[in-house]
């Protein structure tokens, strides 16, 4: 059965977002060409979509502009940079948007995901296939945590905390297991874990 992998930035102290305006990620995820991470972390980061060939996003996400983006950032801008293989892959993918808004998909090798949360994504898991990547919104993220279909967690924790702003996980809290934690010279650490009641 393939595995959901949910990849988050986050705060040291647990937040997704930062409600003060402070810019608190290494690399902006606005997608504003700022990319401070380290060689070692760009690596890992583009090792962590070799088995993925399925990315699921919310409707949000997609409609802001990632799926567009990351397509002229391939073809155009870093065709051959291997930092930015990610790019290319995010092209290639199946890429699956869950709505209930959407008839259709204005993206390529994008289909619509409308029968609920829940069954869509254990749909997904059941199929054939590598990991599939998803990257939140807190909203999206929350849900999937809520329904407990989220296999793996990968934080990228960045060296600040930004006080309020929000969180992905449930008010009762969820307990994980560790698998994995790594730092990085630029000051971010991977930490990946999965669902304790997995065992």
């Amino acid at each position: 059965m393939r595995k959901l992998i949910l990849q988050m930035q986050m705060s040291v102290d647990g937040r997704v977002s930062a409600e003060d305006g402070i810019a608190w990620q290494v690399w902006n995820w606005n997608w504003n060409g700022a990319w401070l991470w380290d060689d070692a972390l760009k690596q890992a980061f583009n090792d962590s979509f070799a088995a993925a060939d399925c990315i699921l996003l919310s409707r949000p996400m997609a409609a802001q502009g990632y799926i567009d983006h990351w397509t002229r950032a391939a073809a155009a801008n870093y065709p051959a940079d291997p930092h930015y293989a990610f790019a290319r892959k995010i092209v290639d993918a199946d890429k699956v948007v869950v709505s209930g808004k959407l008839d259709a998909a204005p993206w390529p090798h994008t289909r619509i995901a409308s029968r609920g949360l829940a069954l869509e994504v254990e749909t997904l898991k059941r199929e054939a296939g590598g990991d599939i990547l998803c990257f939140g919104g807190a909203g999206f993220a929350s849900a999937l945590i809520a329904a407990g279909l989220v296999d793996e967690f990968q934080f990228y924790v960045n060296p600040t905390a930004v006080g309020r702003g929000r969180s992905i996980f449930p008010d009762r809290g969820l307990a994980l297991r560790l698998l994995g934690s790594q730092a990085y010279d630029c000051g971010i650490v991977v930490d990946r874990y999965r669902p304790a009641d997995a065992d």
